[in-house]
């Protein structure tokens, strides 16, 4: 039986009282947190860094997922190892040498990932899957919480579930960007395990209320 988590992004939380809001959102029933860092080079915008995932870090028991969405991204891989990240990701675009850069964060103690837009070609995998903890498709264009599902996404989706089938492995099939109640459940048709929510959740006030919803979608499908 699949198991599946769901992950808020704390880019839409409350940044002034960040520790309260990881807190809140884990009492409610999250299973990660999810931690998306921004250059305004790769992607349009300047977000969070090293510093704010130790600050969160004493604050929450489960994994932290840490989005980069930076170039290059082998410079910060230990600074956010050290900081108290368990799981990286990277674009494969951003980095030069993609086996080198996926090992650096497995050196680092670290489950380590690659992205994929929307617009991005699942074949960067195909030499690397001995080295890949989890996939995580882009539904939206990276750089600005708060953006609608791309519909094209689920096929993508689908695509990375018969590659991670037929590599054997276990590999956690992850989708970001526009995730919702009213949607999760055709992301987990499609073979994600993993779901990141941001505004969806944190732009709500009653965080469980929400989480909930979204379990009822998620049994629904795994009934099915």
């Amino acid at each position: 039986m699949t198991t599946y988590r769901i992950a808020p992004s704390i880019l839409s939380a409350d940044f002034a009282r960040l520790g309260e809001e990881v807190r809140t959102v884990v009492a409610s029933g999250a299973d990660i947190i999810h931690f998306d860092v921004m250059d305004n080079h790769y992607v349009p915008n300047l977000t969070i860094g090293p510093l704010v995932c130790q600050a969160i870090r004493p604050h929450v028991q489960v994994p932290i997922d840490v989005h980069l969405m930076v170039k290059p991204v082998d410079r910060l891989i230990p600074d956010f190892a050290k900081a108290g990240a368990d799981i990286i990701t990277f674009h494969p675009e951003a980095s030069e040498h993609i086996d080198r850069t996926l090992q650096l964060i497995r050196d680092n103690g670290c489950k380590a990932g690659l992205v994929f837009n929307p617009g991005s070609p699942l074949h960067f995998l195909d030499h690397v899957m001995d080295k890949i903890d989890i996939i995580l498709i882009m539904s939206v264009n990276p750089g600005f919480g708060g953006q609608s599902f791309i519909p094209q996404a689920l096929t993508k989706i689908a695509a990375a579930r018969r590659l991670i089938d037929d590599s054997g492995r276990d590999i956690m099939l992850e989708v970001d960007g526009g995730i919702k109640i009213d949607n999760i459940g055709a992301a987990a048709r499609a073979g994600a395990d993993t779901f990141v929510a941001g505004s969806a959740i944190f732009g709500q006030k009653d965080y469980k209320a929400v989480i909930d919803a979204m379990r009822v979608q998620l049994a629904q499908q795994a009934a099915q």
